[in-house]
């Protein structure tokens, strides 16, 4: 990737107070997201995926570190030039009927933004470009839509409603923070489908939250996955390079957990038991790697003293391998996982 990163975060820390105490959310994520790229951010609930898409998407500052917009920071923008920016970042939220306003109907939705913001003229205009998101979300014919409640819709139709707000200020860049999981799973695929055909028509990067590997798998075959524990990125590369070549224990504990189509291959498939099913609390992160308490490959000395770093050298995406065992039970060395 040599074109300049669109959003980038760096060591970006976030915490919140809760009782008189800071609990670390977010400790040391350092992001770049591409044009037109798609990144998943995985992990378990709690992890930090959605603090970080709120705060890439504007919505929540940075404790300490920092984010930069097409390669300057937020603070070197005049206040005008940053609505700015924060038009071209916008969210789709999980829950689609507790994120539109159920006193309004699909039109005054979707005409709010585009007055706004001064994106039509005239009321000719406002209602083309109704017409023309609405059907760009595959909600046809529009004007069976417009007139419409939240309430009146299908969970579906409800979050293509929500993307098609997302799309009124002509955004560089979506975070879809688990944007299918209220949906069902019949209706899943045509979601993912539509976000890509998004992607490639409006030139978007999309930001992908979720906590299923298999969903993050499938949407950004051909981007990139971050994997997420306890407020850190542990793992990042390509998608195909993640999955086949898994670098951190979580990682792999995540991969098989993932359901398998064939029988066959989940008869054969390794299962990975780890020493403990609980998540540390934030108030108590572990030191040294923080997922060394569950971790199958646990060796005392060494993943409770220092943290894998994530290294990135100029040709390659470099990935922090633990010290796993192989299948005769002999110690892997360490040897960082390099991919071209």
């Amino acid at each position: 990737m040599t074109s300049k990163p669109l959003i980038e975060l760096r060591n970006v820390y976030r915490s919140f107070e809760v009782d008189g105490q800071h609990l670390p959310v977010l400790q040391d994520i350092n992001l770049e997201i591409q044009p037109n790229e798609i990144l998943c951010l995985v992990g378990e609930s709690g992890c930090g995926k959605t603090t970080t898409g709120r705060i890439i998407a504007g919505l929540l500052p940075q404790s300490s570190g920092e984010v930069l917009v097409n390669g300057q920071p937020l603070s070197a923008y005049s206040r005008q030039q940053q609505a700015e920016l924060r038009r071209s970042l916008q969210i789709v939220h999980q829950d689609p009927f507790a994120s539109l306003n159920p006193a309004h109907t699909i039109g005054q939705i979707l005409s709010y933004p585009l007055k706004r913001h001064r994106m039509v003229k005239g009321r000719a205009e406002l209602r083309r470009r109704i017409w023309e998101l609405l059907t760009l979300v595959d909600l046809t014919p529009p004007g069976d839509i417009v007139t419409k409640y939240p309430h009146q819709l299908s969970g579906g139709q409800r979050q293509r409603v929500s993307i098609a707000r997302a799309l009124t200020v002509n955004p560089k860049l979506i975070v879809a923070d688990e944007a299918v999981s209220m949906v069902d799973v019949s209706i899943r695929i045509g979601l993912l489908k539509m976000l890509h055909r998004l992607r490639e028509q409006l030139g978007l990067a999309i930001i992908f939250i979720t906590h299923d590997l298999a969903l993050a798998k499938y949407f950004a075959w051909e981007g990139r996955i971050a994997v997420m524990y306890l407020g850190r990125i542990v793992e990042i590369g390509p998608t195909p390079e993640v999955i086949a070549h898994p670098a951190h224990p979580y990682t792999r504990a995540l991969l098989a957990a993932v359901p398998e189509a064939d029988p066959e291959v989940t008869r054969h498939k390794q299962h990975l038991a780890l020493r403990s099913e609980e998540i540390p609390r934030l108030s108590e992160i572990p030191q040294g790697c923080s997922f060394h308490p569950r971790c199958p490959f646990f060796l005392p000395g060494i993943c409770d003293a220092k943290t894998p770093e994530l290294l990135q050298p100029p040709n390659f995406i470099q990935l922090a391998r633990c010290t796993p065992l192989n299948d005769q039970g002999t110690l892997i060395p360490y040897e960082p996982a390099q991919y071209r």
